[in-house]
């Protein structure tokens, strides 16, 4: 799977952009502010309905705009498939697939896309928060459908949250309290939580072995990386053991064996959704005093947590920048790797995601580095951000653009004006306010060409009748919906 066609409209810093990628490697070179991020998020964009940089749509939207536009065009063996996406401030989205009208959340599981971020040093330092949100990117873009059971739980827990709250203003009061409505959201809780408890597990028993093998790839320590689920609702049924029990080492082999197979048994359990909800319903009612006392929901997969081990140690703490560093690597590459193997995709045999680079490089030493460009050169699809060149080993070769105040060059353009638009073989100028405002900049990119200089179609606007079937009959150029 690799996207042929992107175009962009007033998503972020661009007003206009059309890009044309091709396999292999494809880099975009700038300082940072200059727009070359907004690239990749608006791909991951696609594949997760979400941003990696903010929580809200509206800061994907250009200033001044009411909507911004993503589209992409996907090849997939044999088939081609054209994604879009309109993301409007205030009121819902809307999505096409095929130029078809669809929900957005019928486009999950169409893009597989794997995000490198300098945020990612979160997923080993940060709140468990950072760890389940890419236990639940994976988890959407693997099983579309748990995408609305996410949504729906949310929205269960925010009612919930106000009903405890209500609940421990009446008993402060000295009233006598009815659970007729919370009883209800239990069960609600229970039913919904089930079935992400029971994904998220089964997602951990995938990563756990390419999580420890990449990260002993792209470290080069003999330290095993170890990734275990704890969840509320084994609170009272079950204690993770420590990382110290389950590290295997000659004074510790038989103990930690042991651990792990309790471990791996009590890992299939919370892969049984009926099981995990009758669970829950009974950590809810243990716990139901306390979580009136607090008004706070206590119980549910919104309290579970992927922890981190390193040797005998928790990750979290006692990892050092460098160790943090390969650990967030190494999650980020076994997520690859199991969207990689998934085959639940019926409509397509081409299951390999996309890998999307953003500035990681600049984070890394020089050994780490070339680690890492060995093993991303393995996919089918690579997209990398960085703020310098020098930052980017030469063995990832490959095809490289330049960007600009919202404007992006090839990179045999690197230095022209930033209102030149791509770099170009006509006198066609963007407008004078591309710099500003992203102008309506075109370009293409094919790693394949990379060798003999790239093939750029120039600063053309998108209106102009020659590039409205730029790439096939579908129009990536055309206006919103």
């Amino acid at each position: 799977m690799y996207v042929t066609d992107l175009a962009l409209t007033d998503f972020r810093s661009y007003r206009q952009l059309l890009l044309q990628l091709g396999p292999g490697v494809t880099t975009f070179v700038g300082e940072n502010g200059q727009g070359k991020t907004n690239i990749v998020e608006a791909i991951t964009y696609l594949a997760t309905l979400s941003s990696h940089r903010v929580s809200s749509d509206n800061a994907l939207i250009r200033q001044g705009a009411t909507a911004g536009v993503i589209r992409a065009r996907l090849a997939q063996g044999q088939r081609s498939d054209t994604l879009e996406v309109e993301i409007y401030a205030g009121h819902a989205n809307r999505a096409r697939l095929n130029r078809g009208n669809v929900r957005p959340v019928e486009l999950l599981g169409h893009m597989r896309a794997v995000l490198f971020a300098p945020e990612d040093l979160e997923l080993v330092r940060g709140d468990p928060a950072a760890r389940r949100s890419l236990l639940d990117d994976v988890m959407v873009q693997m099983r579309p459908r748990l995408a609305q059971v996410k949504s729906e739980y949310e929205k269960v827990l925010r009612q919930r949250g106000a009903l405890l709250k209500s609940l421990g203003a009446a008993k402060r009061r000295g009233k006598v309290l009815d659970f007729t409505a919370l009883d209800v959201w239990d069960m609600q809780l229970a039913h919904l939580g089930a079935q992400l408890t029971a994904a998220r597990a089964a997602i951990i028993s995938r990563l756990r072995e390419p999580v420890s093998r990449y990260y002993r790839e792209v470290s080069g320590a003999d330290e095993e990386a170890r990734i275990d689920y704890r969840a509320s609702a084994d609170r009272g049924v079950f204690t993770l053991p420590t990382a110290a029990d389950l590290h295997a080492d000659e004074k510790n082999g038989d103990k930690a064996a042991q651990a792990r197979r309790l471990v791996a048994e009590h890992e299939n359990d919370l892969q049984d959704v009926e099981l995990v909800e009758v669970q829950l319903l009974s950590a809810l009612a243990a716990r139901r005093d306390e979580e009136i006392s607090r008004g706070v929901n206590l119980v549910g997969p919104h309290r579970d947590e992927m922890v981190l081990s390193l040797g005998t140690l928790p990750a979290r703490g006692y990892a050092s920048h460098g160790e943090s560093w390969s650990y967030a690597l190494a999650l980020r590459l076994a997520t690859w790797h199991v969207l990689r193997s998934d085959e639940s995709r019926q409509w397509s045999d081409d299951h390999e995601p996309l890998l999307l680079l953003d500035d990681v490089f600049a984070e890394l030493d020089s050994r780490r580095r070339r680690r890492l460009a060995e093993l991303v050169t393995q996919a089918q699809q690579v997209i990398i951000t960085a703020a310098v060149g020098d930052d980017l080993p030469e063995a990832l070769g490959g095809a490289r653009f330049c960007v600009h105040a919202g404007v992006v060059e090839s990179g045999d353009a690197a230095g022209a004006s930033s209102t030149d638009g791509a770099s170009s073989t006509d006198d066609d100028a963007v407008p004078d306010d591309a710099a500003s405002t992203g102008g309506d900049t075109v370009a293409a990119v094919s790693a394949d060409t990379a060798s003999s200089g790239i093939s750029n179609l120039g600063g053309k606007n998108l209106n102009d009748p020659q590039m409205q079937n730029l790439s096939g009959d579908d129009d990536l150029s055309a206006g919103v919906l």
